[in-house]
């Protein structure tokens, strides 16, 4: 198995321009755009889309999918302005050349997600109505505190709604004590592409391998070929003054800037693909 490597560039720097100097010196061909000059990719112009898309195509880059906030508010919340944002969203996803789109389904009351059920799957249709024939894919993130933080609502999700695929997180479902196993038995046949990021018991991230998210299991059952990179590392910018004190005490995943984070993730994730025999490359 070959797998195509792609990232969230704005966990290395918010700058586009460096963005693509951290991609491209991870041999990183595709990136799931997020954050684009300090802004949300859901804010920017059409004019600043165009020149993103010219900037990333100079430079051997393309965009994979839009990782967007939609569906990424509180469920009482109106969700007319919500649409119209999301309906501007998919006009930046073509101009930007994505093909997916993530989605979220709704921050709900705690222990409340059945009684909600209804209303996630009426706005999800919503968004399926309004992305028909935009060339886009939704796909659902499963995501702590949402409707589908378990995989069986995401099932239930998918079950209702075929053509929304799933990004699989396995991070996001340990956070949410849910083993990624049993999600993967679930969801397998849903999985559009996967993100790549790990955790330990108690929530906090971990480069790929080093938590209770199983990646390396994951990846031999995956019969895809996207694995986009969402680090989540901790940085502690305060690092080399205390070295140079000889008093730090920062514990075994942190680090000294956001690139040496992007860095050290893209380093653990290739890892683990060169140990199980398999490859990775730009296409």
């Amino acid at each position: 198995m070959k797998f195509i490597l792609a990232a969230f560039a704005d966990e290395a720097d918010c700058s586009i321009e460096k963005q693509i100097d951290a991609l491209r010196e991870n041999g990183i061909s595709y990136l799931e755009i997020r954050g684009v000059d300090g802004e949300n990719v859901s804010n920017i112009s059409a004019a600043k889309a165009k020149e993103v898309r010219a900037k990333l195509e100079a430079s051997g880059i393309s965009v994979r999918s839009i990782g967007s906030p939609y569906g990424k508010i509180k469920i009482e919340e109106d969700f007319a302005p919500h649409l119209d944002r999301f309906k501007y969203g998919l006009e930046t996803a073509q101009i930007l050349g994505a093909k997916n789109m993530r989605i979220f389904s709704f921050y709900l009351p705690s222990k409340e997600a059945d009684r909600y059920a209804d209303t996630v799957l009426e706005r999800l249709d919503r968004f399926r109505c309004a992305a028909k024939d935009s060339g886009i894919t939704l796909c659902h993130e499963n995501e702590k505190g949402i409707y589908g933080d378990t995989a069986a609502r995401c099932l239930h999700i998918h079950r209702s709604f075929p053509d929304i695929k799933a990004v699989f997180d396995p991070a996001n479902f340990v956070q949410c004590g849910q083993d990624t196993r049993e999600a993967w038995e679930l969801l397998c046949g849903y999985v559009e592409y996967m993100h790549i990021k790990d955790a330990l018991a108690d929530g906090t991230v971990v480069p790929a391998g080093q938590g209770l998210g199983n990646i390396p299991y994951l990846l031999a059952q995956y019969q895809g070929e996207v694995l986009t990179l969402e680090p989540h590392l901790a940085v502690f910018g305060g690092l080399e003054g205390l070295e140079a004190a000889k008093s730090s005490k920062i514990g075994a995943f942190r680090y000294p800037s956001k690139r040496a984070a992007f860095d050290a993730a893209t380093a653990a994730l290739k890892k683990i693909i060169e140990e199980s025999g398999n490859s990775y490359g730009t296409n």
